[in-house]
């Protein structure tokens, strides 16, 4: 834990009472702050009441009392209006800041030098975050990742100025967040989203922006309008900005060409890693992703050795194009965090010939985005609610069966894909649908397919995230 010395002997309310809210509270207790907390839902409110976190509904308090107010990233901030918690502070004159923003303080009240990498964009953020601390753990640093993924920030180790930080950053944290100040900054991408709590895309883009801009260093992905802008408004304001680009050469900063990880300065290009041979990192996408790890790795003193034995040993995410097992030349590929047509296109971009596990309960406009990829898939096994609507999508184009569960689809599509003699080819889980007509989330569907995969006979599972 890292105890919120900033608030010590201060008073501070809280709103937002799940486990990052739970954690940040126990962290402003320990600083030795004055906690008053509170939660719509008063399940939450007991349960942290019975773990000793003072509670009390904030409609009655008296709000000229508190020094700041931490609001849960779950909780609206502006949009589609503010939570009735927000309306009282800021009639209060009360700052409010969330969890990254506590962390931010501490680390420059303890160790400023502490390096510190946070991650945003719309897409990438998690597997760029894990593969960022992955190749600072393999290179021995001491190292603590959280935030957005795993761990909640206040639940890391206390800063000291040789510990490393990889934080990814939500939108929402990042709007909390009004001193963030990273080492490194990376801003992947940027695609419409969360517009129902930022109201516009020119919002969204520039709460985002915000992570860059408070950086030592920028890394921005300039693949996208909205990213490039950011770029080159950032240099404009003496800012240092690393462009990064999965498509295209760059006169200065870093691309990919094809799986060669390239550096150019001044227009002159050397490799300073590659990426062939690693499957936890196919396609274009991880081309980014690995490109913004890379860079952050770089600027916080790792050798080019060390960040491509990081690369190399790196197990991937569960359920992002993750490798589950392997019989013969058939390999079964575990993406069931693709939840919409637009999150599975990485996946079916990165296989020659594929054995496509599709189907749940399906999200506005269906697969037809995905057409452009049906020339690689050698089947379809449909599943679920979204079954029908798929097999009218495919139609012709690609041969397809209902298979209705995911179990009799795993053992269908295995059994085809050995079958098939063209080379290497993969049976994937790659949905394009919410799991809630048949699983609890992706992840228990996920699990499923795990299972069911490595329960063919002579499927050798792969080690990897679980």
């Amino acid at each position: 834990m890292i105890p919120a010395a900033s608030f010590a002997g201060k008073r501070v309310s809280l709103f937002g009472l799940g486990g990052s809210g739970i954690a940040t509270a126990r962290a402003l207790i320990a600083g030795g702050a004055e906690v008053l907390a509170w939660d719509d839902n008063p399940e939450s409110v007991a349960k942290a009441g019975a773990e000793g976190i003072p509670t009390g509904d904030l409609r009655a308090a008296d709000w000229g009392l508190f020094s700041a107010f931490v609001l849960s990233p779950g909780v609206p901030l502006t949009h589609p209006k503010p939570h009735w918690t927000v309306e009282l502070a800021r009639g209060a004159g009360v700052e409010v800041i969330g969890d990254i923003e506590l962390f931010c303080r501490e680390r420059m009240r303890a160790a400023s030098s502490a390096p510190f990498i946070a991650i945003t964009g719309t897409n990438g953020k998690s597997t760029t975050t894990a593969l960022t601390a992955h190749i600072l753990n393999a290179a021995g640093r001491d190292t603590q990742m959280g935030g957005n993924i795993g761990r909640a920030v206040m639940t890391l180790d206390p800063p000291e100025p040789s510990r490393h930080y990889v934080v990814e950053c939500s939108s929402y944290q990042i709007d909390l967040a009004p001193s963030i100040n990273p080492t490194a900054g990376i801003l992947l991408n940027l695609t419409p989203d969360h517009l129902d709590r930022h109201g516009t895309m020119q919002h969204y883009a520039s709460i985002k922006e915000r992570l860059v801009a408070g950086s030592e260093t920028a890394i921005i992905g300039i693949d996208d309008s909205w990213c490039a802008q950011i770029a080159d408004r950032l240099e404009r304001a003496g800012r240092d900005v690393i462009r990064i680009s999965k498509r295209l050469p760059l006169t200065d900063g870093y691309f990919a060409d094809g799986t060669n990880l390239m550096e150019a300065v001044h227009g002159r290009y050397s490799r300073i890693a590659f990426l062939e041979g690693i499957g936890s990192l196919r396609g274009q996408h991880n081309a980014q992703n690995a490109l913004a790890a890379v860079t952050a790795c770089l600027r916080v003193g790792l050798e080019l050795g060390e960040i491509q034995s990081g690369l190399e040993s790196f197990p991937g995410l569960a359920h992002r194009m993750e490798q589950v097992g392997r019989k013969g030349h058939v390999l079964f590929i575990n993406d069931s965090k693709a939840t919409n047509a637009d999150a599975a296109a990485p996946a079916l971009s990165s296989f020659p010939r594929i054995y496509w596990i599709a189907g749940g309960l399906p999200k506005e406009g269906g697969i037809e985005p995905l057409r452009g990829f049906f020339p690689r898939i050698a089947k379809a096994y449909l599943i679920g609610e979204a079954a029908p609507a798929f097999s009218a999508t495919l139609g012709e184009a690609v041969p397809y069966e209902i298979s209705g569960t995911l179990a009799a689809a795993v053992e269908h599509a295995a059994h085809d894909a050995a079958a098939d003699e063209s080379g290497e080819v993969v049976v994937l889980l790659s949905p394009a649908c919410a799991s809630f007509d048949q699983f609890k989330n992706f992840e228990v569907r996920g699990e499923a397919f795990r299972q069911a995969a490595n329960a063919i006979e002579g499927v050798k599972p792969i080690g990897g995230a679980r």
